[in-house]
Parts: structure tokens; C-alpha cells; sequence
């Protein structure tokens, strides 16, 4: 019998990065996946507020609440309960200071993450100093922000001129300066990954920034081709589980209509003497 798998520590981040070891970041959602996760050797299991998509069918990330992830947090880390997990704070939840170290504990202490991710730089330097003097390990977001999708105006790639990737570099050491433990870096060109990652020694993670950095992130679903409703750019399907999931129910379908399933390997028996001892009394009351 196998070893359990070994969890990664918050200092294990930092230590990774001095050693220029690569790692990888899942965001999952459920049990299902976060097994999956596990199983894979994924090395932190992201519970992002991103399954406001994929498991509720919104079209942002915006309408997810506390409520709602604690306990998709608990389900993950029944499911993979020998990876570091890091969570989103939601949409609203870090409005101020006071609210973010509140909810950041109800994560944590409710919920069971290791550490939690907000989103912004410099303008939320208050906030991550907050949660963070509050003796929470806390990360944050630049480039594509998700919560920021109505200000953007859509889920659209940053970074892509020099007075961009300037403010996206500038909120990154903000972000460092705060007391965060790493950096989320999503939707911005290579260069300016690279860039943030010069500047900073706290952990980065790309999702969409290309190679540099060491750390390497993608959503479950789409990895796995679980959510077809759009492809991000950045994202690399490795499976097809979407297609086999619909050929599957499909067959189901079929099978049931043309009177195939259930068979005798799909049912429980009756033993024989039983058996005709029900037909027995059955064909006894019919007589009746």
C-alpha cells in the first residue's frame, strides 16, 4: 500500500521558489475532482470562486458567497485532504479590513483552507495587511482580475502595453510589501510574468502568463474538459470528460428504451425455492 501523499507547508512555497522547483495549482470545486487531484499528484487544490461558472452555471465569478465556498472547502479537502488548499475570498467579502480578516477566519476556521487569495494590488494593501497581521497566510491576484470583469469589461487579457504592465508590476511589490505569501498572475504576456516575478521572493503562480515562475495553475474543469461552454486562450484540455460524460448518458438512454439494461449482471437475484414460492402465493391470490 502506498504512502500517503506528502502536504506541501505555506514556508514549502517560498522554498520551492528558491530551489526553482516547478509546482502546480488545480482549482476544484468537489469531492469528485479534488480526488482526481489528488490521485494526479497536484500539489495545491485552488478553491476558486471560479465554480460560480462551472458548477452553477453563472456567467462570472460575482455571485459566489462565504456560505457557498466554506462548504465547497469542506468538500475538497474531504476529497483531497493531503494537499495544501488555498481558497478565494469572494466577491465582496474583503470590502474592508474588518470584513476580510472576518471572513478570511470563517475560511479557515470553518471551511479548512491553509490560506486564502483576494484580488488587487496597491489599493488593497490595507486589506492584505489586515488579514495577514491577523495571522492569515493570504494571497492575491494582478493582471486579469475577475472581480474587476464589469470595470475590464469583460474577461480580457492585461498587461499588454508598458503602462500596464508597469501598474500590474508596481501592484505586485505592493502586494509583497503587505505581507502576502504569493501572487496569482492571470491573462498578461510573458514578459510581464517575468517581470513580477523579478521583483518579488514571495510564490507566484501563472494561470495564463506563460512560463516564467514557478508556479503553474489551471481550473479542473477546463483541464480536464469537463466545462465546454467557452475555451479560455490559456487553458490546455488534457482530457475530454465532457464528451464521454454525454456518450454515456446517451447509451444510457438507448439501452433503457430498447429494453437492454437493466440485464442479469445489473440486477439482484432471488433464490430459486424462493422465488417459486412467490409465485406461489402470488398465483394463489390471483386465484383468489
Amino acid at each position: 500500500m502506498s504512502e500517503p501523499k506528502k502536504k506541501l507547508s505555506i514556508p514549502d512555497l517560498k522554498d520551492r521558489k528558491k530551489r526553482k522547483q516547478k509546482t502546480t495549482l488545480v482549482a476544484v470545486g468537489d469531492f469528485l475532482m479534488a480526488q482526481w487531484a489528488e490521485r494526479g499528484g497536484v500539489d495545491i487544490v485552488g478553491v476558486g470562486d471560479s465554480l460560480g461558472m462551472t458548477l452553477y452555471g453563472h456567467s462570472t465569478t460575482l455571485p459566489m458567497t462565504v456560505d457557498q465556498m466554506i462548504e465547497h472547502i469542506k468538500a475538497v479537502r474531504r476529497g483531497a485532504p493531503n494537499t495544501l488548499c488555498i481558497t478565494a475570498m469572494p466577491f465582496g467579502s474583503y470590502a474592508t479590513s474588518d470584513l476580510a480578516i472576518h471572513n478570511a477566519l470563517r475560511l479557515v476556521k470553518e471551511g479548512g483552507a491553509e490560506a486564502v487569495k483576494l484580488q488587487g494590488g496597491r489599493e488593497k494593501f490595507d486589506i492584505i495587511k489586515a488579514v495577514a497581521d491577523a495571522g492569515i497566510p493570504v494571497m492575491s491576484h494582478v493582471g486579469l482580475c475577475p472581480h474587476f470583469v464589469n470595470s475590464l469589461g469583460g474577461f480580457k487579457a492585461q498587461g499588454r502595453t508598458v503602462e500596464d504592465a508597469l501598474k500590474i508590476i508596481d501592484n505586485a511589490k505592493a502586494i509583497e510589501e503587505a505581507g502576502a505569501v504569493g501572487i496569482e498572475i492571470e491573462a498578461v504576456p510573458p514578459q510581464v510574468a517575468a517581470a513580477v516575478e523579478a521583483v518579488v521572493d514571495i510564490f507566484t503562480f501563472s494561470i495564463g502568463a506563460g512560463n516564467p515562475g514557478y508556479g503553474q495553475a489551471l481550473n479542473g474543469a477546463d483541464l480536464i474538459g469537463a466545462f465546454d461552454n467557452f475555451k479560455p486562450k490559456f487553458s490546455k484540455r488534457y482530457g475530454n470528460v465532457g464528451e464521454i460524460a454525454v456518450n454515456a448518458f446517451s447509451e444510457f438512454v438507448k439501452e433503457v428504451k430498447e429494453g437492454q439494461f437493466p440485464d442479469a449482471d445489473h440486477s439482484y437475484s432471488m433464490p430459486h425455492e424462493e422465488a417459486e414460492k412467490l409465485q406461489a402465493v402470488l398465483s394463489g391470490k390471483d386465484s383468489g
